[in-house]
């Protein structure tokens, strides 16, 4: 029976609040009367399936599996405070990280840009080369088990694999994990390696540009049987991240890319979003600590409005659907553009034969009023773009561009003038997005 608030646990943990329930448990905001400071606890409840001698194998493995990650220390695994032993269960006590997970996010705003989930990724890779120099597998990597915190990307349930619903097989014996996100290799029944964590990490980062998973069926065995046998669904948006998410979900473990190859790719794939001075994937990273700004993406997504809200923490994928504390915010990092105008432009609008509705480029756009923060994709249609772009045009000057066809993104439509083929848009407040730019 779960227990209630205001118990405590080992004379030193107060529960709090329960934060969310599932099929395999609670996750508890608790105070640590000792050391004074919250801590997450996950409560462990048993299948109710289980027989006595299954019920051990679960105790014994619960138990080992949620000390392993308390061997390795590195900023992107949720660190593992304490195991404690009531009840004739296990607790799993831990840092408290009140932020959304990625798959929340993808849910929120839609997928992500192509160099925002090579950020992500290059976080995540490091964590795992870490873990598995430490002989640590974590098994289950999912969107729902990463978190976008301020400043980090965090793994959670690290080493714990449990989780439920019609996605998971949970049964002792057999695999762990998510059908969508396992590894061919381990959906056969083989013993899971560092090349099989390798592989889910390929899955989420699909996830992340695309919004679904690799592998999507209806059923456990549906989605079983196409990782066996199927190619992935043909991938519409993830640009330069394309090769490296094939490099990954390879059925052969030894054709994967390995640790510091794929650290290497992920590093170049995160370039256009990085800020001069910012070691790589860090610049959608840091963008995580400034709330409040809309996320831009390709295509249709990008013209939607970040909604935000009142948001409880979420900790763990797996225990059902948890409520989140912040609200995340992409900051778009700034690169020069494809002809960036100097002082010598003229004004656009004048009698001088410079209006924007005599040029012949493609793509004017005047920041009026203010400076204009522009993004282009460009190189492909409905957001599969070969090439990023971001830019900001100072007040009063143009910035023209010619590389069709693109998806054009501005700050603010009010401030950017935008003329696509000599026609001018309307002006409208806000972030605005004009998708499948060509020549007219």
């Amino acid at each position: 029976m779960t227990e209630t608030v205001d118990f405590v646990l080992a004379k030193r943990y107060r529960l709090l609040q329960a934060l969310g329930h599932g099929a395999m448990g609670t996750v508890w905001r608790a105070h640590d009367e000792l050391l004074e400071r919250d801590v997450a606890i996950k409560e462990i409840r048993f299948p109710a399936e289980l027989d006595d001698a299954d019920r051990v194998v679960f105790y014994r493995r619960t138990l080992r599996e949620a000390r392993a990650p308390a061997r390795v220390r590195h900023k992107s695994i949720i660190e593992v405070y304490d195991v404690v032993q009531e009840h004739a269960r296990p607790w799993i006590v831990m840092e408290l990280i009140e932020a959304p997970t990625l798959e929340q996010h993808i849910k929120e705003h839609g997928p992500l840009r192509p160099d925002e989930a090579a950020g992500i990724g290059r976080q995540l890779v490091a964590a795992l080369a870490e873990a598995h120099a430490s002989g640590v597998l974590h098994r289950d990597i999912k969107p729902s088990n990463v978190l976008l915190a301020p400043g980090r990307v965090v793994l959670t349930d690290f080493g714990l694999a449990i989780t439920n619903g019609s996605s998971t097989i949970t049964k002792v014996g057999t695999f762990v994990g998510s059908p969508a996100y396992v590894a061919p290799e381990v959906a056969r029944g083989e013993k899971a390696t560092p090349e099989s964590d390798l592989w889910s990490l390929g899955a989420t980062l699909y996830c992340a540009v695309e919004g679904r998973p690799p592998f999507d069926h209806e059923s456990v065995m549906a989605t079983l049987s196409a990782v066996l046998t199927e190619d992935p669904n043909p991938s519409q948006r993830s640009g330069e991240l394309g090769p490296i998410i094939n490099g990954l979900l390879q059925r052969n473990p030894r054709r994967r890319l390995t640790h510091a190859r794929l650290a290497e790719r992920l590093d170049r794939a995160a370039t256009p979003k990085r800020s001069a001075g910012q070691t790589p994937g860090e610049s959608m990273v840091n963008a995580l600590s400034s709330a409040g700004l809309p996320s831009r993406r390709s295509g249709a997504h990008r013209a939607k409005q970040s909604r935000q809200g009142d948001l409880r923490p979420l900790l763990f994928g797996g225990l059902g659907v948890l409520a989140v504390g912040i609200v995340i915010a992409v900051i778009i990092g700034l690169s020069g553009g494809d002809e960036p105008a100097g002082p010598s432009v003229a004004d656009p609008t004048g009698d001088v034969g410079t209006s924007v509705s005599a040029t012949t480029d493609v793509l004017v756009v005047k920041a009026e009023g203010g400076a204009c923060k522009l993004t282009i994709m460009s190189g492909g249609v409905g957001g599969a773009a070969a090439d990023v772009q971001n830019t900001t045009i100072p007040d009063g000057q143009l910035f023209r561009s010619n590389k069709v066809p693109m998806d054009v993104t501005v700050s603010d439509g009010q401030v950017c003038k935008v003329t696509v083929n000599g026609e001018a848009k309307p002006a409208a407040q806000g972030e605005q997005t004009y998708v499948d730019i060509d020549r007219g």
